[in-house]
């Protein structure tokens, strides 16, 4: 039974009649789309944890203001953007010069399957789901201002009308929609150029192989073959590690620098984030007796390249459900 149907049969007032258990139960059933919208707002997988944890505790302190106008689902998105933007009026710093958004981090892709699925009969509902959560639209989108952000999610990847999202921002109509053309030509200048330039589908032959080449010649720290692999326009960044370098030779001339053809022995994980293939990387680590979580790769591919490799800490291989440490080789 939906949630909207549980309360039809509940009443309006009933809502407002609700203890907590009953409450908390209706609103968990949305959890995951609220925090997956507060993702996209915010970058941050751990700032919307929060957000979702504030949305919940607004929601049940106001819960007799719910009147019925609109459904409970999006009675939740309302407070929820409210709550993102609250938290970027608070404490969100500026995007760094040159594209950077220290404070991304990645979305796994067990979680993301979570979300109720759109039907068959939804192709463009699926691929507008799988590009808005890729890592180069969150960049995109955190370079502009919290209210035309909300503006762009909330039309351009919730399908809310502008009337809808004039109200929840208590702007007009007019002011929604010249938000929303300013915000779709900020997103312009840091999206890929085509919408072909998306990440390949994981389970295409062609990027499955790629990401291999990628994983066995970083194992070898086979640095001529890793750039071979790499578009002349590549972009590698480390959030939160300051810096981000474009071009092949700017990358390949960083990861020297940094030593990485002198790392240790490393193994390998296969993963996937934000739609888009990943691969976690162990370093042997003599004192433990194991592999020890280093990185973990995200890759955009376009056209048979790597366009993009964003690089997390050990720190995310925990939410990544990733092993903890990799035992030692088998003897021969």
């Amino acid at each position: 039974m939906g949630t909207d149907t549980r309360l039809q049969e509940l009443g309006v007032s009933g809502l407002g009649e609700m203890d907590e258990p009953a409450f908390t139960g209706l609103a968990q059933r949305h959890r995951r789309e609220l925090h997956v919208h507060c993702y996209r707002m915010l970058g941050s997988f751990e700032d919307a944890e929060d957000t979702v944890q504030e949305t919940f505790l607004r929601a049940w302190r106001r819960r007799e203001t719910f009147a019925g106008r609109s459904t409970f689902r999006a009675w939740l998105y309302r407070i929820a953007t409210n709550a993102c933007l609250d938290l970027l009026a608070r404490c969100r710093p500026e995007p760094a010069t040159g594209g950077e958004v220290r404070w991304l981090q990645p979305y796994p892709d067990r979680l993301l399957d979570e979300l109720p699925a759109a039907g068959a009969d939804e192709p463009e509902t699926v691929a507008v789901a799988r590009e808005t959560i890729e890592l180069a639209y969150l960049v995109a989108v955190q370079h502009l201002a919290p209210r035309p952000r909300a503006v762009r999610i909330l039309r351009d990847v919730l399908g809310w009308p502008a009337k809808e999202v004039a109200e929840l921002l208590g702007d007009s109509v007019n002011s929604v929609n010249s938000a929303l053309q300013r915000a779709r030509s900020g997103m312009r200048e840091h999206l890929p150029a085509q919408r072909q330039d998306w990440t390949g589908d994981e389970t295409d032959s062609r990027t499955r192989e790629l990401v291999r080449r990628f994983t066995d010649a970083s194992i070898a720290k086979d640095v001529d073959g890793l750039a071979s692999m790499l578009r002349d326009d590549v972009r590698c960044s480390m959030p939160p590690t300051p810096g981000l370098q474009i071009g092949r030779d700017a990358v390949v001339n960083d990861w020297v620098a940094d030593g990485f053809e002198s790392l240790g022995s490393l193994r390998a994980e296969p993963t996937a984030v934000n739609r888009q293939p990943a691969v976690a990387f162990y370093l042997w680590q003599e004192r433990d007796g194991a592999y020890l979580p280093l990185t973990v790769d995200a890759l955009r591919i376009t056209g048979g390249a790597i366009t993009e490799i964003v690089t997390f800490h050990a720190d995310q291989f925990p939410r990544l459900g990733l092993p903890d440490r990799l035992p030692a080789d088998p003897t021969p």
